[in-house]
């Protein structure tokens, strides 16, 4: 009997431990989870140029994994207290393993990546030859094998997106649920604090993982380093994409493994004696419980609030990457690198602190609800500056600069007798400073050096035959990319603030043994209303602003060269959106 005490003692211990261990193991495999879903975002752009996909196609693509989810997660959430739930987690992630294995696979079932290869050879006919009175004008990737080929991979890549989302169903409420109930109140919103800032971490990490592979070459297992004649920096660069999924899915596939062993329910932890006696006087003057109506209207306003500021974030977070690439002329790798480092780690520190000052302050439902609206005010003030700062389309030789002498589409008198295919892209960059969508269309009739582009007819310096470089012109605008960078950070990290005390606005508002159902119902209408069509309609909104089509089968593909002044207004309605989020929150 006089053991009895230690013996208490020593198996608390052991079972904060195991709790805390829990809480790890849910961190790490949510960070793994979205490592995987997030890479697709951080290499959307190197899927829509290798496939030849629209912004909208991929914006579908992209939501699509919320479809398997949403089919079951409000019939999963409603059994989330009646079940094992770290047993089911661990299934869950198991089938997030095999869905990213799965979107790795049309690399391995399709051919070599084809390019217009100007610097291959100075007989390229991608050259000005007068001589040839023809070419061949038919669409050579227009064949029943091609059409074929293009559909396998657009079918794999959707059911490896529909089982992402089937898997994912019961970590994050079953994870949720799980920690609040064994929790005890003061440490509740650290834990969940913690919890979502890992779970940041993973779209991070995913950014940075992209920015690594896509600079390797996408056929890098099937063709020698001597044969890659591109650079990272050439716009029809492709990076090896489906390497990150193969990463991905391992980690999810380790992380899978502790949940298998964890029990059904734990003790739960031991409140101190200043906390208890917080908890009857919150409950004796009824800020903690203010009636079943009131709950209810606050467990809908905060929803509605988290879908308005989710369908933002969920469009911005799928173009991110590739709205940098075409304002500020970046790689792709770059891009992804700016991302992870800076904007996601962001969101961390927000989350962090929203989550430290209501463990500090020990906040009721109100003063929850008052630091949302504190947040999101303060950063649509540092958001609205972001619809400015952005950079003009480069000068693109028959598309947007135009001269007298024009006799058809990126033709002018200099080059009419080129005889220049229209489907050629080849981007170089003239002395005069004008971009020309192939040397062909420069009238560049030479290479030298497999560097610069002479005799080009249609590019005049000092009344002679100009010179061109490959690549793009760029925009010219990079002094800006810093301050843009800076100012969504910061507008990130207020917005971020947010997030725990909503949560906890949520968990506070039902009964104990609704957790997982109502998680379940929240997760099901950020599903529908924000996450599915939030990537398709900015997507939408994306290829309205595009100038130049590459075409297939004689349909719009990838988008060469968009209008960046359109795309910034249509992309950054960041103010609306933020809005939106306030006029919700307020009443609570």
């Amino acid at each position: 009997l006089a053991l009895t005490p230690q013996l208490g003692k020593v198996m608390s211990f052991m079972c904060y431990n195991i709790f805390c261990f829990f809480v790890f193991c849910h961190g790490f495999l949510q960070l793994s989870q979205l490592l995987l879903s997030g890479y697709l975002k951080s290499s959307i752009s190197t899927i829509e140029k290798r496939y030849g996909l629209s912004s909208q196609t991929s914006g579908l693509l992209a939501s699509f994994n919320e479809v398997g989810n949403t089919l079951l997660i409000v019939f999963v959430s409603y059994f989330g207290s009646r079940v094992n739930r770290p047993r089911f987690i661990g299934c869950g992630a198991i089938l997030v393993s095999i869905a990213g294995f799965l979107m790795s696979l049309p690399h391995f079932i399709t051919g070599h990546y084809k390019y217009d290869q100007s610097i291959a050879s100075s007989n390229s006919t991608d050259l000005c030859q007068p001589a040839i009175s023809t070419r061949n004008l038919s669409d050579t990737d227009c064949t029943l094998h091609a059409v074929k080929e293009n559909r396998e991979v657009l079918l794999i890549l959707f059911i490896g997106q529909a089982l992402l989302g089937i898997g994912g169903v019961p970590i994050q409420p079953f994870g949720i649920s799980y920690i609040d109930d064994f929790a005890s109140e003061r440490n509740s919103p650290l834990y969940l604090g913690i919890l979502f800032a890992l779970t940041v971490i993973g779209p991070g990490v995913a950014f940075m993982l992209g920015s690594a592979i896509l600079r390797f070459y996408v056929d890098i297992d099937k063709v020698s380093p001597e044969e890659i004649q591109l650079t990272n920096k050439d716009p029809r660069w492709v990076g090896a994409w489906w390497l990150g999924f193969l990463v991905a899915a391992t980690l999810v596939a380790l992380s899978a493994i502790p949940y298998f062993f964890f029990p059904k329910e734990m003790p739960k932890e031991v409140r101190t004696g200043m906390e208890t006696g917080k908890l009857k006087e919150r409950k004796r003057t009824g800020k903690f419980c203010m009636g079943c109506v009131y709950l209810q209207l606050l467990y809908l306003l905060v929803v509605l609030a988290q879908v308005n500021l989710s369908a933002m974030v969920a469009g911005l977070a799928t173009f991110m990457g590739k709205f940098l690439e075409r304002q500020f002329s970046l790689t792709a790798s770059f891009a992804n690198m700016i991302i992870g480092s800076v904007n996601i780690p962001g969101a961390i520190v927000g989350i962090v602190a929203g989550g430290a000052i209501m463990k500090k302050f020990q906040m009721t439902l109100k003063q929850c609800g008052g630091m949302c609206v504190i947040g999101m005010l303060l950063c649509v003030i540092f958001a609205f500056p972001l619809l400015f700062m952005g950079c003009p389309t480069q000068k693109v030789a028959g598309l947007n600069y135009r001269r007298s002498s024009n006799v058809g589409p990126h033709s002018f008198e200099c080059n009419s007798k080129c005889n220049c295919l229209d489907k050629a892209y080849n981007p170089i960059c003239g002395a005069d400073g004008i971009e020309y969508i192939s040397p062909c269309f420069a009238g560049s009739s030479s290479l030298l050096s497999f560097q610069n582009y002479t005799n080009c007819r249609c590019i005049s310096t000092n009344g002679a035959e100009g010179s061109a470089s490959p690549g793009t012109c760029g925009t010219n605008c990079s002094h800006l990319l810093l301050p843009f960078v800076l100012l969504s950070c910061l507008a990130g990290i207020l917005a971020s603030t947010s997030h725990t005390p909503s949560f906890m606005l949520i968990l506070r508002s039902v009964q104990p043994e609704d957790k997982s159902f109502a998680i379940g119902i929240q997760f099901l209408l950020l599903r529908i209303l924000a996450w599915m069509p939030g990537p398709v309609l900015y997507g939408s909104a994306i290829d309205t602003t595009c100038i130049l089509w590459e075409k297939k089968c004689k349909k719009n593909a990838a988008c060469r060269y968009y209008d960046n002044d359109l795309f910034r207004q249509r992309y950054c309605p960041i103010w609306g959106k933020g809005l939106g989020h306030l006029v919700i929150c307020f009443p609570i």
